[in-house]
């Protein structure tokens, strides 16, 4: 892969007045940044989930702060990776302005990567997932089961449905304000969030390549997906910006997820420590020394009199290990450069390098001291109550909606709730489409819906729809 392909800065709808620029000396990446932080999609995310469910405190992340943390730390590695193949790789390639250039884009990147996700963090995309396992096989549309109706890969895109193809989708179609091309964003910025470039249909976990782990697009989106890895040239291949975007991600929610359980009781600095502690008998030649350095934390608050130095040596160390982690990151991309820029690399950045087992262990330590305790399974069995009631309500109400059938009183007043944009553009992709494909689009018209509600709206709008007052 050329460096000067996989940066195109080409759009689905090209401006066609180029040299009116009134005085706009923006890049093309630029002007990306700024059509994704004034997009009502991105203002959502601030009540959508991170890990804790419609939290009051304003302390814990959600999706809009965990976003701008990725967005940072992406751009942080863009300009240290840029530096380094500069300085050190000297790839012919690579110019100043396409370090420039990453960064803007990694920057973009962090802030729309999770911009599909349904309410309710991780859990609404498997809720959404499950219920079509469920009720794909035996729903009928004019006679006939709909899992017999569609084709196979319309059916696992429902059944591997995926936040990140959601995200895809959004930034392209959905966003009907000046026409059917979204947000209209440049092809290097979409390719980079496409983490996984395969379609529902070919999954494939045993690979070893963490490009085939899930579904990075949908069967309705695939002229935009072959279009944009046709245009940057990664067809079949990971955009190399995708590795680093992942890893700053990885950054991100891994030591929030630490410090916000922290906070919130979960996990005490006695259990971190035991834990470090362990990971540093492990791994003895490991020169960042994760204990010593939260010990070392710990002393700088009591002797500067901190009132609570648990709180402070936990917070400090966490800055600490995420600029520790940016450089493992570096090392881990440019260390594999080769491999990357060719498309065979399967594993991600930290794989290999002094971050791996700290980054190993604090996702372990989320999952064991967070995510599978009662207090999170309760938050959870609520939420699929939410999803599971408006999943019901929505797939039946349009089932029969822009059809010859017509609706009862009841499913006209549901649809109607459905946002007028997204109700655009499923007309304008159902255009010349047969029955098949129509009904495939209904069923995503529904799931476009669901996953642009916030937290707040989901919980609302059941509890108006089931008269809780």
């Amino acid at each position: 892969m050329k460096w000067t392909q996989i940066l195109s800065p080409k759009r689905q709808r090209e401006n066609t007045n180029k040299k009116n620029t009134n005085g706009d000396l923006r890049s093309e990446f630029e002007k990306d940044y700024h059509r994704i932080i004034g997009s009502a999609s991105f203002r959502r995310l601030q009540d959508k989930t991170q890990v804790f469910p419609l939290d009051k405190s304003d302390f814990i992340r959600t999706r809009l702060t965990h976003s701008l943390e990725v967005s940072s730390y992406g751009k942080s590695l863009g300009q240290n990776i840029g530096e380094y193949i500069m300085t050190y790789i000297k790839d012919p390639e690579f110019t100043w302005k396409c370090k420039e250039d990453i960064c803007d884009i990694l920057q973009c990147a962090g802030l729309i990567h999770d911009i599909g996700n349904p309410p309710f963090g991780h859990f609404g995309e498997s809720a959404i997932r499950d219920w079509f396992k469920r009720n794909l096989p035996t729903l009928t549309f004019k006679g006939e089961k709909i899992a017999d109706v569609l084709t196979e890969q319309m059916k696992q895109d429902f059944y591997h449905f995926e936040g990140n193809a959601q995200a895809l989708r959004l930034v392209t179609k959905l966003h009907y304000l000046v026409d059917e091309y979204g947000m209209n964003l440049t092809y290097a910025l979409l390719n980079t969030i496409i983490k996984y470039p395969v379609a529902s249909t070919q999954i494939d976990k045993t690979t070893g390549n963490i490009k085939d782990k899930k579904m990075g697009y949908y069967y309705a989106d695939r002229e935009i997906f072959e279009s944009v890895v046709a245009e940057t040239g990664t067809e079949g291949k990971r955009h190399p910006l995708t590795y680093i975007l992942e890893a700053a991600d990885d950054i991100a929610y891994k030591t929030a997820d630490i410090e916000d359980a922290f906070v919130k009781g979960f996990i005490s600095y006695e259990q971190l420590k035991g834990e470090l502690r362990e990971l540093q008998l492990k791994e003895p030649n490991n020169t960042f020394c994760p204990l010593d350095k939260l010990e070392h934390k710990y002393e700088s608050a009591l002797n500067r009199g901190v009132k609570n130095p648990e709180e402070y040596a936990v917070k400090n160390w966490i800055v600490q290990v995420q600029g520790f982690l940016i450089s493992c990151a570096t090392y881990g991309f440019t260390s594999n450069y080769d491999a990357i820029m060719d498309g065979t690399y399967k594993k991600d950045i930290f794989s290999g390098t002094y971050g791996e087992g700290l980054m190993n262990l604090l996702g372990d330590m989320a999952y064991r001291r967070v995510f599978t305790t009662p207090d999170i399974y309760k938050m959870e069995v609520a939420e699929a109550v939410i999803l599971e009631f408006l999943m019901d309500k929505f797939v039946k109400a349009v089932l029969y909606y822009d059809t010859d059938e017509s609706l009862s009183d009841i499913d006209k007043r549901i649809v109607s709730f459905i946002s007028e944009n997204y109700k655009t553009a499923y007309h304008h992709q159902a255009e010349g489409k047969d029955d098949e494909e129509k009904l495939y689009l209904r069923l995503l018209l529904v799931t476009d819906y669901i996953c642009g509600m916030t937290d707040s709206y989901a919980k609302r709008l059941y509890q108006e729809l089931n008269a809780i007052v």
